[in-house]
């Protein structure tokens, strides 16, 4: 019998007994198989049975499962002082000014709080503020949230399984500018035709590269005509990076700066604080005037101990160049995962960049049917090899690698010389 320090029973029998008796059954578990997993290093995390698993889903953990940097931050602080933000401390101006030289100059004031639904939340109260319009605009398959505001702003969740459709008149959503399966479509156009129905706008919310809507990366301009159009309505534009900022894409730290845009609100989230609840909302100094009426307080938001492990993520992230990694190990990705869609006709597109890409899969080319069942079959025969990997996308047939940050050329060889034989297993060859 698996038994914890406590004496308490611990195997994976009894312990799903348990979640099956006192867990909400809205959550779900993660693989078919379900993973007993009682520690993570790094890029790895590994099970109760033995198990070593190389981990390409847990972007959260930015810079690594239980990094000794962060983790030693976390205590340090701990140790010394946690308390709120009503009081002065070193480490909340520290942090957030050091946030700040991450953006551009516009971008200088920041609000520091407990999850991206919260960061979310807040940037459409700030957006609301600010114009004194309600109407938002999001992208069809958009994922911004659990509050009961950002479920109503995610088609994702809200025409998901469980959904009942959009409920609110203030919500409209634009078609997904998805240049492999709407190839030729006039994307500007569709966003003008979306903006001239919602007449007068409080804001744009989106994500600088789709990740729930398939991993898609947003056309070449496509935001700065969508910005245009927004000002022009009177609305404000406000940036999801809650899944792909702090240097994934590689070549920025921040996805929106590949589109050569400013947004007006910017939230982050997940691996900010590397594991630990963290999120912060950064906009201009005369947006958050208008916002300063009513006073706000997040009771855990800035604390010392968030600040102190959000200053090492940063810390990290610079020293140990995970920017740089993150180009080079998806690069290496990308053309190993274009050499085998040279070989497979199972696989349709392999988008996206730096460690957060997309590999869409269809059963025919020309058609584009959706490979799902091939897609879960894939994942499934990768568990066999310790690799973790799950899906997403509107017809569930996209499969996501977005590792830690700290993944290396090795992790990305045997990630794909695995693929090839999963592929060789299941896959359709030829063009």
């Amino acid at each position: 019998m698996d038994v914890d320090e406590g004496g308490t029973d611990s195997s994976i029998d009894h312990l799903l007994m348990q979640r099956e008796k006192y867990v909400g059954k809205a959550l779900s578990i993660a693989h078919e198989k379900p993973l007993h997993i009682i520690r993570g290093d790094m890029q790895y995390l590994y099970s109760a049975d033995g198990e070593k698993y190389l981990d390409l889903v847990n972007n959260v953990c930015h810079v690594g499962h239980s990094n000794p940097r962060v983790v030693e931050a976390g205590q340090r602080q701990m140790a010394l002082l946690n308390t709120n933000t009503r009081y002065i401390y070193k480490v909340l101006t520290q942090y957030i000014e050091r946030l700040a030289r991450t953006l551009p100059s516009s971008l200088n004031v920041g609000y520091l709080v407990n999850s991206g639904s919260e960061a979310n939340e807040l940037a459409v109260r700030i957006a609301r503020s600010f114009t004194g319009e309600k109407n938002m605009i999001v992208m069809e398959g958009a994922y911004h949230g659990h509050t009961t505001m950002l479920i109503d702003l995610s088609p994702y969740k809200f025409r998901g399984p469980g959904g009942k459709g959009k409920s609110q008149p203030w919500v409209h959503v634009v078609p997904i500018p998805d240049a492999y399966r709407r190839k030729g479509e006039n994307y500007a156009k569709e966003f003008k035709n979306v903006v001239d129905e919602s007449g007068s706008i409080a804001g744009f919310m989106v994500e600088s590269m789709l990740s729930c809507a398939g991993q898609i990366p947003l056309p070449d301009g496509y935001l700065a005509s969508a910005f245009k159009q927004v000002r022009a309505a009177g609305g404000l534009c406000i940036v999801d990076e809650v899944q792909v900022g702090f240097g994934r894409i590689g070549t920025h730290m921040w996805a929106f700066e590949e589109q050569g845009v400013v947004p007006d609100i910017v939230v982050m989230g997940k691996p900010i604080g590397n594991g630990h609840p963290m999120a912060a909302v950064f906009t201009t100094s005369d947006i958050s005037a208008s916002f300063e009426e009513m006073e706000f307080f997040s009771t855990f938001g800035g604390n010392p101990v968030s600040c102190a492990i959000g200053l090492s993520v940063l810390d990290v992230i610079e020293e140990k160049k995970l920017m740089q990694n993150a180009e080079k190990i998806g690069n290496i990705f990308i053309d190993g995962l274009q050499k085998l869609k040279k070989k497979y006709s199972l696989i349709g597109d392999i988008r996206g960049k730096g460690l957060f890409l997309g590999i869409e899969l269809v059963r025919n080319r020309d058609t584009l049917e959706p490979a799902i069942f091939e897609a879960k079959e894939i994942v499934r025969e990768m568990l066999k090899h310790n690799i973790l990997l799950s899906i997403d996308g509107p017809l569930k047939n996209v499969i996501k690698i977005k590792p830690p940050m700290v993944i290396t050329k090795e992790d990305a060889i045997k990630t794909l010389d695995s693929f090839d034989k999963v592929l060789s297993k299941i896959g359709r060859k030829g063009p």
